[in-house]
């Protein structure tokens, strides 16, 4: 299926396969840019946030003042979170129109909870109940740690389509279709509707990549540079074919792009890829060939390598590589969780600018 010269690559993908992108963020321009190639959805997290704030910040400033004249005792993370609902928000209206066309499958947000609850069942359900309301078109981000599994299966039994991020293995994925199950089961015994619910899991497949890179120059591993490269895919590839012998109705996303291999070797799956903008574009203008190539196999002597030089991609291919007690502490989740939190400390921190400017700056 090669692709016309008048239509992008990544349009043509959503045109000729069954794959779907979402935009991997919630800025407008960037959503709109997206839409206009295909789009069917977008996500947002701490580290977009911010981003997208730094970016725009004087856009922002006078709907930050008004909030704070309007909630004259409210805290820094109260107006950081002031600000992430209204982004979601009009980001969700945006997508609105390819909700209802697809009667709940697609046109969704993806809005993620307070990175700090990642320990807590708890706050991340109530939390999670709190922003489902915000928009009808969402999908609620919980990290794939154990605990967060099991406010999974709380939330999709109360009618939450939920999205299980911080995900980097085959056990993570394994472990969110089967919580999700759980919950979907529980609403159908009761008689509740499912129809409309549309349960995702993100395999972060660069930031696999990126920590066995780390560890290869921690510990001097010594291997084919370009391997290194095919093990976020070699995991989205073997998820998505658990998931399709068992019939989860979750489906898979993939995010955290790094080659181009994270979508062209996906393309074909009846799945998602949360691409960000600049990836778009590369995309768009590259000569790759769009075509179906999910259920090629990853060559044997590449898994091979990797199976022997490093133990974490045995951890994260094996489905039973890691338990949910080890969800925690792999490195990946480690390393994807502390940068979630220091951008949620880092976008507090700039509501603490607002709130209380630094008198040290003011000449």
């Amino acid at each position: 299926m090669e692709t016309g010269s008048a239509v992008c690559p990544l349009k043509a993908m959503t045109m000729q396969t069954q794959t779907a992108f979402w935009n991997d963020s919630c800025d407008l321009d960037e959503l709109r840019y997206a839409i206009e190639n295909g789009a069917v959805g977008a996500t947002t997290n701490p580290v977009i946030v911010a981003t997208v704030l730094k970016k725009s910040f004087s856009q922002w400033e006078p709907e930050i003042k008004e909030y704070i004249s309007a909630h004259p005792r409210c805290s820094e993370e109260d107006l950081a979170w002031a600000v992430i609902e209204k982004m979601g928000i009009r980001a969700a209206a945006l997508l609105e129109p390819i909700f209802e066309s697809s009667k709940g499958k697609n046109g969704r947000l993806s809005i993620q909870i307070n990175p700090k609850y990642y320990r807590n069942r708890d706050l991340m359900v109530e939390q999670a109940l709190h922003l489902n309301s915000i928009a009808p078109n969402l999908n609620i981000k919980l990290p794939a740690t154990c605990a967060g599994m099991d406010a999974l299966e709380e939330l999709v039994y109360q009618g939450v389509s939920t999205n299980a991020t911080v995900c980097f293995t085959v056990s993570q994925a394994i472990a969110a279709a089967e919580a999700a199950e759980r919950g979907l089961h529980r609403r159908e015994k009761e008689g509740k509707p499912i129809e409309s619910m549309s349960p995702i899991c993100a395999i972060m497949v660069g930031r696999l990549d990126d920590w066995l890179k780390k560890i290869a120059d921690k510990k001097g591993i010594i291997t084919n540079p370009g391997y290194l490269e095919w093990a976020g895919v070699a995991v989205a590839k073997k998820a998505y074919g658990i998931y399709r012998q068992r019939g989860y109705r979750t489906r898979i996303l993939t995010a955290a792009y790094r080659n181009h291999m994270q979508w062209s070797e996906l393309i074909g799956g009846d799945l998602s890829m949360t691409i960000p903008y600049e990836w778009q574009v590369r995309f768009n203008n590259s000569d790759v060939t769009v075509k179906e190539r999910m259920d090629n196999p990853v060559d044997p002597a590449i898994l091979d390598e990797l199976k022997k030089k490093f133990v974490d991609f045995n951890r994260a291919y094996d489905e039973q590589g890691l338990k949910p007690a080890e969800f925690d502490f792999f490195g990946s989740t480690r390393r994807t969780l502390r940068q979630f939190l220091k951008s949620y400390d880092e976008l507090v921190s700039m509501m603490r600018d607002v709130l209380l400017p630094d008198p040290d700056l003011k000449g």
